[in-house]
């Protein structure tokens, strides 16, 4: 028997690789749009009869969907996060739920978070607009800062953030000081990285780059609070996720100027639309979620899919199980 895939609001999933056709021999491949927006019974009805789906950010899957819809055994996210899948659901369902390495992102979004860094250090996008803008004269304003010997803040400290942490003290000469409650100091020490808590780290710092998942612990993080603690004319870079930042006090504290700049490749909600009041600062960039957007990075993603697609078409249990516990249980099988 033939299976049935569907990629979910995914146009970069197996655009550039042969993926596709690979998966063409485990079943029906099919590209599926939806609403950001839908959920429950209206996505189970959307997928009904795909036994395999391929996630991406959104929309989301919730216990509604896991129950309403009896045909799908794996949801293999195509990425990291897991914000739009209630994995607890799927695992009281039997749905097998599969999500990529962070190694496979960690150079793509490392190396963005870098670039945005030094876009907010030396105001390059600002820059640049002034100059079609035929305001050349105006370079003067644009007196950026070097990142040797600057103090740069890392939020979570797991693959990417530790990955970011080398290329600024190996690559740039910067102090790195880092927040996670869940890693060591020798760890850190061990990557040149002096661990601490979150307001020395946030009182200290010059530039601010969060690396975090997004938990109840970590909601808001960067808050009306926190951003007080800052350092006036400080930096904040968010490549990690949207939540992690309270919309409304950034745009506080751009208006009140006490942030030089901010660099976002996440934001709440997932996507800026025209008007949003983010939009209204020159001194912030926003770049729309493309931090594992690289050819290398995308083979990587695609790879571990596609694997583990075949492993569950097999009978056999994937690689890169968020959920093992499943298998305690009565996982659903393929029929």
């Amino acid at each position: 028997m033939r299976w049935k895939i569907a990629i979910v609001n995914s146009a970069t999933f197996g655009a550039y690789t042969g993926v596709l056709e690979r998966l063409s021999k485990v079943g029906e491949v099919v590209r599926i749009n939806v609403p950001r927006e839908i959920s429950g019974e209206k996505l189970a009805s959307r997928l009904a009869g795909f036994q395999f789906v391929v996630a991406s950010t959104n929309p989301r899957y919730d216990e509604k969907f896991f129950r309403a819809n009896t045909d799908v055994v794996l949801l293999a996210r195509n990425g990291i996060g897991l914000d739009n899948i209630d994995v607890k659901a799927a695992t009281e369902c039997g749905v097998v739920v599969t999500r990529v390495p962070g190694e496979v992102e960690r150079e793509a979004v490392a190396e963005l978070a870098i670039a945005l860094m030094l876009d907010a250090a030396r105001s390059v996008s600002a820059a640049y607009n002034a100059v079609r803008e035929g305001r050349w004269h105006e370079r003067g304003r644009f007196i950026g800062l070097e990142l040797k010997g600057r103090t740069v803040g890392i939020i979570g400290l797991g693959n990417i953030g530790r990955r970011v942490a080398e290329i600024l003290s190996k690559g740039f000469g910067a102090r790195v000081l880092a927040y996670d409650p869940y890693i060591s100091e020798d760890a850190a020490a061990s990557i040149g990285v002096k661990l601490t808590d979150l307001e020395t780290l946030l009182r200290e710092s010059d530039i601010v780059t969060l690396h975090a998942p997004l938990t109840e612990e970590t909601r808001h993080i960067i808050n009306v609070k926190t951003i007080a603690l800052m350092k006036n004319g400080s930096i904040l870079v968010n490549t990690a996720r949207g939540g992690l930042v309270d919309t409304n006090a950034l745009v506080e504290a751009l208006k009140a100027g006490k942030l030089r700049y901010a660099a976002l490749d996440v934001v709440e909600g997932d996507y800026v639309m025209p008007g949003n009041p983010l939009l209204q600062f020159e001194n912030i960039v926003v770049t729309p979620h493309i931090g594992a957007y690289t050819y290398e990075s995308f083979g990587g993603i695609d790879e571990c899919v596609a694997e583990a697609i075949e492993a569950v078409a097999k009978g056999e249990k994937p690689k890169y199980v968020v959920n093992p516990e499943v298998y305690e249980g009565r996982v659903r099988r393929l029929e």
